[in-house]
């Protein structure tokens, strides 16, 4: 066993795992077995996992111990009305120009990271560190939900590329909130599919 870990690495490690499709919703985690996929002791395991059932990632029960939260249809529609009211709300506040156009420039490794910094960078850019926190937080929540976007929905990377061009060109507003809802209810009409594939894990 590796003493050497730290606290934050194996927190980084098990979020990027939960919100991944290697696990699926119910699943056990167990934090002897996690210590020792990650060389380190259940200490910080059992921290990093009650750090991520406070962000909504991993839940735990009295009795059951640590797992994936299980999801359903209406769930996931709530989750992604949620993601569209966040930007929305945002994009009401007169929304920094320069920010919006610096988050729909800079690129990212996947289609998933891409849709989650794109309505990040809405929530940023209106200077409210209370709209990008929670935008964070269902951001990650939404992710393993995202992964599966381009095997369900087809033409999913121009309907995003048309939504961050018109953040670059400083669209109005009213504009950007059309293109978030009309992406959103997409989604939300999807919602079952896309449950049936997260239950198929990777």
């Amino acid at each position: 066993m590796n003493p050497g870990p730290t606290s934050g690495r194996v927190y980084e490690e098990l979020r990027q795992r939960v919100t991944g499709r290697q696990l699926l919703p119910g699943d056990h985690l167990d934090p002897a077995a996690l210590a020792s996929a990650l060389a380190a002791s259940t200490t910080p395991v059992r921290e990093a996992l009650s750090r991520l059932v406070g962000e909504g990632l991993v839940e735990t029960r009295q009795g059951v111990g640590f797992h994936i939260p299980l999801v359903d249809e209406p769930s996931v529609r709530d989750l992604y009305g949620w993601i569209g009211d966040l930007a929305a709300l945002a994009l009401r506040t007169q929304p920094d120009p320069h920010q919006l156009v610096h988050a729909a420039s800079v690129e990212h490794a996947s289609y998933a990271e891409q849709s989650a910094a794109t309505f990040l960078g809405i929530s940023v850019a209106s200077g409210n560190h209370e709209h990008a926190a929670a935008m964070r937080r269902a951001n990650a929540r939404l992710h393993g939900i995202r992964l599966g976007e381009t095997e369900i929905l087809v033409d999913v990377n121009p309907e995003l590329d048309t939504l961050r061009a018109a953040m670059r060109s400083s669209a109005p507003p009213s504009e950007l909130r059309r293109l978030c809802t009309a992406f959103v209810r997409r989604r939300q009409r999807a919602a079952a599919d896309l449950v049936r594939r997260r239950y198929r894990g990777a």
